[in-house]
């Protein structure tokens, strides 16, 4: 009889382990991402994420970037063919969300990251963003995480250089808290490089209902206070499962980390059109 109790704990501990991933993406976490066809040899990216570790103070646990806000967009436009940086706030090792990389929330491009000593390399001596010539990318490209609402949006550095990147006529990317990165940005005209122009992350809700609120930055209430056109999906099951993207001129962004990689090739198809 016990070894019958064993065998019956082992089967649903097998069957919660193989179809925790498998009810994630049927809610719509990961979703697909079919293949970029096109080729864009010649061209390059520069992958940004958060430099910041903690989490509210010596209790609040450790933070980082959303491990596929960075790495599915890099494979993205590495596959592609694209020279693709990665750069942090303050250089060096990039912190990565915990769990991210774990079962059940990762996925494909997390494994193959798991096994590319490249990416590897990049994310423990990532460049700092002061020394980096932003305007010699074609994609400038924020990651997000629950760092990056301690740093992108704070960062001087950051919206100097994403203002520059404007001006020589780079795409802008960003997914989740990534945006927040875009808030010191200018247009030609010395205005919020955001003022009028239709974005999407993060939202008050989801910050609410997550619990999640001691943040410095909530991407939601920071891009509606620089005049942005701030969208949100009203369909989706809920917003944490959402794809929803935004396309307003040279500004892509995506609501959360399952917009990674469509964000990313909306990018890429902007790119080859050029």
């Amino acid at each position: 009889m016990f070894k019958k109790i064993l065998i019956g704990v082992a089967l649903v501990a097998l069957a919660v382990w193989l179809g925790a991933p498998r009810l994630l993406y049927a809610l719509g976490l990961h979703p697909e991402c079919p293949k970029f066809e096109k080729n864009l040899d010649g061209k390059s990216a520069l992958v940004i994420s958060t430099s910041h570790s903690t989490m509210c103070g010596e209790k609040g646990g450790t933070t980082g970037v959303a491990a596929s806000e960075l790495m599915h967009p890099y494979y993205e436009f590495f596959d592609a063919g694209m020279e693709v940086d990665v750069a942090s706030i303050q250089g060096g090792e990039i912190p990565i969300e915990p769990g991210m990389l774990d079962w059940p929330l990762a996925g494909p491009y997390e494994a193959r990251y798991a096994k590319d000593p490249v990416l590897q390399e990049k994310m423990q001596n990532s460049l700092e963003i002061d020394g980096v010539d932003f305007t010699k990318y074609d994609v400038i490209f924020l990651a997000g995480g629950w760092g990056a609402a301690f740093d992108l949006g704070q960062s001087k550095v950051l919206g100097d250089k994403i203002t520059q990147a404007n001006a020589s006529g780079a795409l802008l990317g960003a997914v989740c808290h990534g945006p927040l990165g875009l808030i010191q940005a200018r247009d030609e005209n010395g205005k919020p490089l955001l003022r009028d122009r239709r974005v999407t992350g993060v939202t008050d809700e989801a910050v609410a209902a997550l619990g999640i609120t001691c943040t410095p930055m909530h991407p939601e209430t920071e891009l509606r206070r620089v005049g942005a056109n701030f969208e949100e999906d009203h369909d989706a099951v809920h917003e944490l499962f959402t794809n929803h993207r935004t396309k307003d001129g040279n500004i892509f962004t995506g609501m959360n980390q399952n917009a990674s990689c469509g964000t990313a090739q909306d990018i890429m198809y902007a790119l080859h059109s050029r």
